[in-house]
Formats: structure tokens, C-alpha cells, sequence
């Protein structure tokens, strides 16, 4: 067996999760950014629409104090929108506890009293961990997720602790950007009506644009203001995710999270946004390891290459290359990234009788 020196990476570049990082680990992000786009586009074109086919035609009003009320509004919403989006949802770092499965734990939950009712916490199979009451593991990024909400998938991200107060803002700026729009559109629309003595499918022929705008914020409103007051709802009652409403979590019992409307508004959107359980930037180590592991269908003896990440931060990953030596050259080499717990627990008992468990 041989190992090499120690390399250093960062939590963010071996990180097991879907995640998508920017500007070395200070922005995480969803795995898919197409709701994302859509979602910008959508906002950006509405705006600029509004302010080229609308805002300079208006009768009796100051088209410039429109316009620059248009573009703050705008800018509030893609503000909240990178918020939402770009910051660390409240995931939740995985065990290096060597425990790969329910059997090894010997339950797959356990129960904790809060405020005086019982609760169960589910243990994850993945991160390995009890998960804490209110969390869940997104199938989509592949994290455990402290009081998850849901995934989003118009924004690409998940809504829990430390972004959903950044999405109720979403919410709301996005309903008074859009409310502005349809109240300023249907005015054109009934001015230019009067002038012009159309109907309404002479307005569809000769502005398609300023109708299209109204129809489409029109329908944003619908379905903005359902979320928000949805939302609000369940700020008030401090029924954070939106999981505990549907299943009805704690019929029968007292929500153990509820302190009042007043003090439930303040703990989501007043309260300090509480720290990071995980440094992506923080450093880790990689060891690489070859070690033969015996004879190879192709060829005299099949070498495992071993990059373990011992990270800080309460996760292992293992990475591996296995090549089939024929002589002094390798051939037929097969990459492949043990992220799966039954995986890592594999490599890490074939190293532990050899005295090089490298796997915390």
C-alpha cells in the first residue's frame, strides 16, 4: 500500500450534495437554474415592456416619476430574488459516524419532547443523521435542510430557516411590481380605447404588446398574491413549513412552535438570520492512496486509487479509479465518486483491517 502527500481543496469543490456554487463557495445555489431564468426573464421583459410601450404614453401623468417607480419596484424584486436564491437555505452538515445503516443504529427514528409535545425525528439514510424536527432532505439538492419549506422550482432553490424570510419579500415586492404594471396597463388600454374607438381585438391587432402585459401580470397577481397570503398564513401561525400544513402535523396536540402571531412575524422576519452550519470555503484534505486489492479479470492485478476528503465540516467523501495492470501499464481505467454512505462504509471496513482507515 502507498500514499501520497496530502492535497487541499475546498468544502464547496467535493461537497456530495447538487448544489451549484459561484465565487468560491459564497453563493450556493439549486442544481437546476432554468425556473430560475424563466423567472428573471419574465420580470425583466415585464418591465421593460411596461416602460417602452406604456409609461411614455400615459395621459396627465409624469411618464419619468412612472418609469423610475417601475425600475425601483424591479430592482426590489431581483434583489430579494438573488437572496433567495444565491445564499446557504440552512443545510444541514452530514455525519462521519460509522453508521451506514438503520441496523447499525438500531431504530430509523427516535422521539424528542419540544414545548411539551413528543415529536419524532427521522433518521436519513444519506446524511446519516437524526434529522432536527422541521427538516427534511431535498430530493432535488440532495441536502437535509433545517425547516424546510419546499423546493422551489421557479426560483431553483430550497425555501427554509435562513432565506425564507428573503422569499415572503420576494413574494410581496413581486405582487406590488405586478399590481403597478395591470393597474397602469388597464389605463392605456381604456385610453386608447376612447381615442381610438377599438374594440377589444382592434387593441390585439394594433397593441398586442400592452394587452399581452396586462393579461400576463394579471395572471402573476392570481398567483402571487395565493402564495403570499398562503405564506403569511403560515407565519402567523409559525407553521414554517409548509410540509407540517399539509400533513397536519400535530392534530391533536398544540403546535410546540407556535409563540403568538406578534412573536411568530418577529422570530421569521425580524429575528438575527442565524450563521452557516457549513464553511464551503473552509479548506479539506485528499489523500491519495493506491492499494491492490488482488486479481483482476483483466489483467494480473486490479489497483484501487483512493482521493479520501476529510472535510471540517462533518462529511467524507471518497472518490476512486480502479485500472487493471497488465505489466507497468494501466488500461481500461473506470472513475467513479462514492457519495453513497453504503459506498464509503465499503472502503472505509476493506481499509480498517489494514491500519489505514482514512475514514473519519
Amino acid at each position: 500500500m502507498e500514499t501520497s502527500a496530502s492535497k487541499t481543496s475546498k468544502t464547496y469543490q467535493v461537497w456530495p450534495g447538487k448544489n451549484v456554487f459561484f465565487f468560491h463557495g459564497r453563493l450556493v445555489c439549486g442544481p437546476d437554474p432554468r425556473g430560475l431564468l424563466l423567472t428573471s426573464i419574465s420580470i425583466l421583459v415585464s418591465s421593460w415592456i411596461f416602460t417602452i410601450y406604456i409609461a411614455d404614453d400615459l395621459q396627465n401623468t409624469n411618464p419619468t416619476v412612472v418609469t423610475t417607480i417601475c425600475f425601483i419596484l424591479t430592482l426590489m424584486v431581483l434583489v430579494n430574488l438573488i437572496l433567495v436564491t444565491a445564499i446557504d437555505p440552512g443545510i444541514i452538515p452530514r455525519s462521519t459516524e460509522q453508521q451506514s445503516s438503520v441496523e447499525d443504529i438500531g431504530s430509523s427514528s427516535k422521539k424528542v419532547t419540544v414545548n411539551g409535545v413528543e415529536l419524532k425525528l427521522k433518521y436519513c439514510r444519506i446524511c446519516r443523521i437524526f434529522r432536527p424536527p422541521r427538516s427534511c432532505h431535498c430530493a432535488v439538492c440532495d441536502n437535509c435542510v433545517e425547516n424546510f419549506d419546499h423546493h422551489c422550482p421557479w426560483i431553483g432553490q430550497c425555501i427554509a430557516l435562513r432565506n425564507y424570510r428573503f422569499y415572503l419579500m420576494f413574494l410581496i415586492t413581486a405582487l406590488v411590481f405586478f399590481v403597478y404594471i395591470f393597474g397602469f396597463s388597464c389605463r392605456r388600454i381604456g385610453e386608447r380605447m376612447s381615442e381610438s374607438g377599438f374594440g377589444l381585438f382592434g387593441m390585439l391587432r394594433s397593441f398586442p404588446e400592452t394587452l399581452a402585459l396586462t393579461f400576463f401580470s394579471f395572471a402573476a397577481i392570481w398567483f402571487l398574491g395565493c402564495l403570499a397570503i398562503f405564506h403569511s398564513y403560515l407565519t402567523a401561525i409559525n407553521q414554517q413549513t409548509a410540509d407540517e400544513n399539509f400533513r397536519n402535523q400535530y392534530e391533536g396536540s398544540p403546535n410546540p412552535f407556535d409563540k403568538g402571531i406578534i412573536s411568530n412575524i418577529k422570530e421569521v422576519v425580524f429575528a438575527p438570520l442565524p450563521p452557516s452550519k457549513v464553511d464551503f470555503r473552509a479548506e479539506c484534505s485528499r489523500i491519495n492512496m493506491m492499494m491492490p486489492i488482488g486479481i483482476g479479470a483483466g489483467g494480473p492485478r486490479s489497483i484501487r486509487f483512493l482521493h479520501i476528503y476529510r472535510l471540517k465540516y462533518h462529511i467524507t467523501l471518497v472518490s476512486y479509479k480502479v485500472c487493471n495492470i497488465n505489466g507497468t501499464l494501466p488500461y481500461d481505467c473506470k472513475s467513479a465518486r462514492a457519495s453513497k454512505p453504503e459506498h464509503v462504509f465499503q472502503i472505509s471496513r476493506l481499509l480498517s483491517p489494514m491500519g489505514a482507515n482514512y475514514v473519519s
